[in-house]
């Protein structure tokens, strides 16, 4: 299979391979990673006929340009992407949720996420990836996965290590719900605020900065006060969790966080909302709704129970 892959013409802005992500790693330092939007990630997969934990290309804001070289093969695109496909002297508006036909010569042009931020570009095969510790999830921040742990980047090949027989096409109706609250519990240092800090946590609107990444989401917005203590000794940190700098500003870590730090945590974004938050580009405007751990986990069984439907009927 090595005369199959694609060539990058151009890279985009992050373009990297993720999967589902590594566990039981946070005692040597080293985070989930993975797809940021794991339910995007697990369309994708499913839409091109493959495991549902393979390896896919994730991009942001403008996805990368692909020339195709090799035999037929299916792919497949998830989130709120604008792309076309070029097949000869023809130029297809391609739509997401929805599996295509590329063979020898064509082209896939991901010009943009539609006022989103992450996408996903499955092939109906695998990649021809070396993994680390069990996933070619790339972490940009350690250089950890595959690629070296590094962005793709132009003019670099990608190599396809396995064609499906499977190339039937598949499309499923879905469209990316945005929530008008991201539904966060307490955090364990809750206690740390003032009584005005935690009204503004859950009755203020914040702002998501520009210098928001795969490691976290800045917000910017009205200061949260702590009356006990700015730092405190670094703890053991989790994907959604929200600490408060010392300038009083939320930060919010997301999939490639360092798994220690030293901020006070005022609450942990429930994982029901962690794949709709991820999309909220910069700029945006993000409230918080305060809810019980035990509703947390119920809201969680249930977008999970949501999600297997959705691949079950594709």
């Amino acid at each position: 299979m090595k005369n199959n892959y694609f060539e990058i013409i151009r890279a985009g802005v992050n373009t990297t391979f993720q999967d589902k992500g590594r566990s039981n790693l946070y005692h040597i330092g080293i985070p989930f990673s993975g797809a940021m939007d794991n339910r995007n990630y697990l369309l994708a997969n499913r839409l091109a006929s493959n495991k549902l934990d393979l390896s896919v290309i994730e991009f942001a804001y403008q996805g990368p340009l692909l020339k195709y070289n090799g035999e037929k093969i299916n792919i497949a695109i998830t989130g709120d992407i604008i792309f076309k496909l070029r097949k000869k002297d023809n130029e297809i508006e391609g739509n997401c949720y929805e599996s295509f036909q590329i063979e020898d010569g064509d082209e896939i042009d991901i010009l943009s996420t539609n006022k989103s931020v992450y996408g996903y570009l499955a092939i109906g095969g695998e990649f021809d990836l070396k993994l680390q510790w069990g996933s070619s999830s790339i972490n940009t921040k350690a250089n950890i996965g595959s690629n070296d742990g590094k962005k793709l980047e132009n003019n670099q090949k990608i190599y396809i290590s396995k064609i499906n027989l499977n190339q039937e096409k598949k499309k499923t109706n879905y469209l990316n719900s945005k929530v008008e609250n991201i539904r966060v519990i307490r955090g364990t240092n809750f206690d740390y605020f003032s009584e005005e800090g935690k009204k503004i946590i859950f009755e203020k609107e914040f702002t998501v900065s520009k210098l928001s990444d795969r490691m976290g989401m800045r917000l910017e917005g009205p200061k949260i006060e702590n009356i006990v203590n700015t730092n405190i000794k670094s703890e053991g940190l989790l994907k959604g969790v929200i600490q408060v700098t010392a300038d009083g500003n939320p930060i919010i870590m997301l999939s490639d966080h360092g798994t220690i730090g030293g901020y006070p945590k005022i609450g942990v974004v429930a994982s029901v909302d962690y794949d709709r938050l991820v999309q909220i580009s910069p700029g945006s405007k993000i409230k918080f709704k305060e809810i019980e751990l035990s509703d947390a986990e119920t809201l969680f069984k249930l977008y999970e129970m949501e999600t297997q439907n959705l691949i079950s009927q594709i």
